[in-house]
């Protein structure tokens, strides 16, 4: 499969709304390793000035991968999502992820292209609430690995 260049630029249907739930939130956060309170305990929340439990910096992340997986078709762009890995990632913020929001995604390629035989994405991902407001934007590139270069259990450089 190989990336088609051609494919920067295409921008994507929004998604279906992804409903954030306070136990995602506090999945994620534990996951991540992050126990502030403010990510399980409303009344944290609210002391702080947030309408629900907050979520981690990261977590709309969840919601462009759902995205991701909703709209999108690698094999139409000639990318291998088997093994990736991220390269970069960032997040501009309007405002913080709260429970209760319902989350819609835009996504737009925004970049294709090889470099020392690995295929680079680099993709858009504009997040708004059920109103249409903006909420974050994250901007995101995957690297795609084969196999063999990601170790694993055949690994015998231990």
């Amino acid at each position: 499969m190989a990336l088609n260049p051609q494919c920067v630029g295409a921008k994507y249907p929004p998604s279906h709304p992804y409903p954030v739930e306070s136990e995602t939130i506090r999945r994620f956060a534990e996951a991540v390793g992050d126990p502030a309170p403010v990510y399980t305990d409303p009344e944290a929340a609210h002391a702080l000035g947030h309408p629900a439990v907050l979520a981690p910096p990261t977590f709309p992340f969840v919601v462009v991968a759902r995205a991701m997986r909703e709209v999108f078709d690698y094999r139409e762009i000639g990318f291998d999502p088997t093994y990736i890995v991220h390269g970069n990632q960032r997040f501009e913020y309007a405002r913080p992820v709260h429970a209760g929001d319902r989350l819609v995604t835009t996504l737009e390629i925004t970049g294709a292209r090889t470099l020392r035989g690995r295929d680079v994405l680099t993709l858009r991902a504009d997040l708004a609430d059920a109103h249409g407001g903006h909420v974050v934007t994250t901007h995101m590139t995957l690297v795609a690995m084969n196999a063999t270069e990601g170790g694993g259990p055949d690994d015998d450089r231990r």
